[in-house]
């Protein structure tokens, strides 16, 4: 089976290959602590040999429950945020027809996301489409009280227990949480919701291979154990017995390391293929809630092109040189379209007649890194065979070891999040919440002031 490929050429404009591997050491201390468990948030690393560690019995079961929920919906409604919801919206957006809700043909249900942000627009737009469609929940929360979920999943609940009657709604939400405590578990043990667990040691941006992502996956119609296969592979490339030169994951976190110590402080993930649009979006919670602690760390970006050619592209081209890309490039295309000749021919472009699409993208393609690595932007090149359910486990799986390892290199913690505690709290006070009261006078006082 084809499997990923890195290529770092392109970043000895300022490192050289030689310092890389002077890092062999180092980075694979880090590997070994990370399979050792001897490194910081070693109790959050269960998602580091999950994916040999899926049983049959554990896939079947996940697909028989998503076969009973699929016959009866048309829409799968994912209640989450964060780790619980971005990595199966980046799975399900780069393995859907972009237009599948345009289409009549279309078997599978569709998969739409609530929970993630606190719009008000948004989430009453669809309420409207769930008006007219029969759907199921899955929520998914370990504690079942952060804000935007519970708030979604509070309004949803409500609706569809109005729609399809008390009873019946029971058989349409799958709650994902804690094993044993929580206000998820205690709703779902009184309601008599179908339940799933988010293992204690794996964090939720690290979750996509749990049930957090199996199961709205799998009633979506996705091949989870193709999924879970890719990720198995990657597994086994990246181990620690894997000699350091062919060990794509600690190539990676060793470049950017070297990168970030020469004041390349941002890491733009390209796309040419808009179906890995949220691919990045995931990786952008990996790596930035992952790194960004201490004052220290790579801010993750992530930009579409060519698209993003015609408006960031000036700022990579000839903006401050504090950047460096990692572009994801996928070899093959699942579909075929060549651009046809025209006798006028007012535009130019009889000289792209019969050419395939894709072959103009790949130009752009390596037109791109030609002129970026020209402008002073180093570039990493991974190599994708195509998108399918396989290689964007070995894509995700890959990202996550080097991840772990990169977090290592920092001397930071990769696996908490300490940070994201904060707006919560002045969330909290500012609505008054109860057990807030202290803090609530004082950033009332605060606002007061500025005011």
């Amino acid at each position: 089976m084809e499997k990923l490929k890195i290529n770092i050429d392109n970043t000895f404009n300022l490192v050289s290959r030689d310092e890389v591997y002077r890092l062999k050491d180092k980075v694979q201390r880090s590997l070994q602590s990370l399979y050792n468990r001897t490194g910081k948030g070693n109790d959050f690393l269960g998602w580091i040999d999950l994916p040999s560690k899926i049983t049959n019995a554990r896939l079947d079961e996940i697909e028989a429950t998503a076969k009973v929920i699929r016959k009866k919906i048309d829409v799968i409604v994912v209640v989450g945020i964060g780790g619980s919801y971005l990595g199966s919206k980046a799975i399900a957006e780069a393995l859907s027809d972009q237009f599948a809700l345009f289409r009549s043909d279309n078997t599978n249900p569709h998969i739409l996301f609530a929970g993630h942000n606190l719009g008000e627009d948004y989430h009453s737009a669809l309420l409207k489409i769930l008006d007219t469609k029969r759907y199921a929940i899955v929520v998914i929360s370990k504690s079942g009280t952060t804000t935007e979920p519970a708030v979604a999943f509070r309004i949803l609940k409500r609706h569809l227990e109005k729609k399809e009657g008390k009873e019946e709604s029971k058989n349409l939400i799958v709650a994902i949480t804690d094993e044993k405590q929580g206000a998820l578990r205690r709703m779902s043990v009184k309601e008599g919701y179908k339940t799933y667990v988010i293992p204690d040691n794996i964090g939720g941006r690290y979750s996509v291979l749990t049930p957090v992502g199996l199961v709205p996956l799998a009633i979506a119609g996705f091949d989870i154990r193709q999924l879970v296969k890719g990720a198995e592979s990657m597994q086994l490339l990246t181990g620690t017995d894997i000699d350091f030169n062919e060990n794509i994951a600690a190539l990676y976190a060793a470049v950017r390391y070297l990168l970030y110590t020469r004041g390349k402080k941002i890491e733009i993930l390209a796309n040419f293929e808009s179906k890995l649009h949220y691919l990045a979006e995931w990786w952008k919670q990996l790596y930035g809630e992952s790194e960004g602690k201490e004052n220290r760390g790579i801010f993750p970006a992530g930009i579409d092109l060519t698209t993003d050619l015609h408006s960031m592209g000036q700022y990579v081209q000839e903006g401050e040189r504090i950047i460096f890309e990692t572009v994801l490039s996928v070899c093959r295309t699942g579909s075929e379209l060549k651009i046809p000749v025209d006798d006028e021919n007012l535009d130019g472009l009889n000289y792209l007649a019969g050419k395939r699409i894709d072959e103009v993208n790949k130009m752009a393609e390596l037109g791109t890194i030609l002129a970026h690595t020209d402008g002073g932007v180093p570039n990493i090149r991974i190599e994708i065979p195509r998108i399918n359910e396989y290689h964007l486990g070995q894509l995700m799986y890959f990202f996550e070891i080097a991840c772990g390892i990169s977090g290592y290199l920092l001397e930071v913690n990769p696996f908490d999040q300490p940070g994201v505690e904060a707006y919560k709290r002045n969330m909290f006070a500012l609505l008054d919440k109860p057990g807030f009261e202290n803090e609530s006078k004082k950033i009332k006082s605060r606002i007061q002031l500025r005011v």
